[in-house]
């Protein structure tokens, strides 16, 4: 058993790549991926790691061979720059992705293929229950080239030449304090703010309702979708807690027992954006056997400890 994972250094990665020794144990090759590595060959015993650029073809050509059985795509230009940057945008997060499943279906037919999508598919929403069924509606590039690859993947699932699932994450927390190019990353900066007894300066109200999920569980739920049955749906809305920043600050308060120094702000865009999200019925999700962050204590603490 081969084993790709994309963006292996990033917040995701790092924790999914931590995990799929113990989840994988007949894994014979595992390889990690990503311009540039902050992990050591002796965090993930037994991974070859192979720094480099996935817009690049003879640095693709060399991964590929001789191809893999799983591949976990999270590598990504993060929405805030994707938007400055058009044109890097649509090399990293739609041209390479379209690439790489691509590639995996010619090398390994039927191999599968994990996609970290996002509820960025769906832009602004104003239905007050969303699922999969709900009318995608990208309000930025970074939805729309996220739902253009999984149009694509359904393609290739569906002519039988790769076994694909996209996962429509929402913002996890709480991401490092320098990934600042993320819309929500407003979201995990109110973490390490009340960690550190820091003024927080959220740019959206209190009464901002947010979708959340802790690294911890975006991992499980990455690994338990890549051992679904090759019949099971493509597309996915995972379990997430929604929440009110209020709800999540006093979840925060409560679990490190320090007191958070925050001031609301009224930004109508990220708002918008982030902090109007409906009800999520993840009904298809919990029917195959995904379950989330069990509450927001629970979430705050996995946040909290790195996992």
């Amino acid at each position: 058993m081969r084993v790709l994972v994309t963006g292996a250094s990033g917040f995701l990665g790092a924790g999914l790549a931590g995990r799929l020794a113990r989840a994988m144990p007949h894994l014979n090759s595992l390889t990690l991926t990503d311009r540039q590595f902050t992990l050591s060959n002796k965090d993930i015993a037994g991974a070859e790691m192979k720094a480099g650029d996935l817009t690049d073809a003879d640095f693709l050509d060399a991964l590929f061979e001789p191809g893999f059985d799983f591949v976990f795509h999270l590598a990504s230009l993060a929405g805030g720059q994707a938007e400055a940057e058009p044109e890097r945008g649509l090399r990293i997060n739609l041209t390479t992705p379209l690439d790489l499943a691509w590639r995996t279906a010619k090398r390994c037919p039927g191999a599968r293929f994990v996609f970290a999508s996002s509820i960025a598919v769906y832009g602004e929403v104003a239905a007050d229950v969303i699922s999969e069924a709900t009318p995608a509606s990208p309000g930025l590039s970074y939805g729309a080239h996220k739902l253009m690859t999984e149009i694509f993947l359904n393609d290739l699932a569906r002519r039988q030449e790769l076994s694909a699932v996209s996962l429509r994450f929402p913002g996890l927390v709480a991401r490092p304090p320098t990934e600042s190019g993320h819309g929500s990353a407003f979201m995990s900066q109110m973490f390490h703010k009340i960690v550190s007894g820091e003024d927080f300066a959220s740019p959206v109200p209190a009464s901002a309702r947010c979708w959340w999920m802790s690294r911890s569980a975006a991992v499980d739920t990455l690994v338990h979708a890549a051992f679904l049955p090759s019949d099971a749906p493509r597309l996915l809305l995972p379990p997430a807690l929604r929440a009110t920043m209020a709800e999540m600050a006093e979840a925060i308060e409560t679990v490190t027992g320090r007191r958070g120094s925050i001031h609301w702000g009224e930004d109508a865009r990220l708002t918008r954006l982030f902090g109007a999200m409906p009800k999520i019925d993840a009904s298809l999700a919990r029917s195959l056997g995904f379950a989330g962050d069990s509450d927001l204590e629970t979430l705050a603490r996995a946040a909290l400890s790195g996992e």
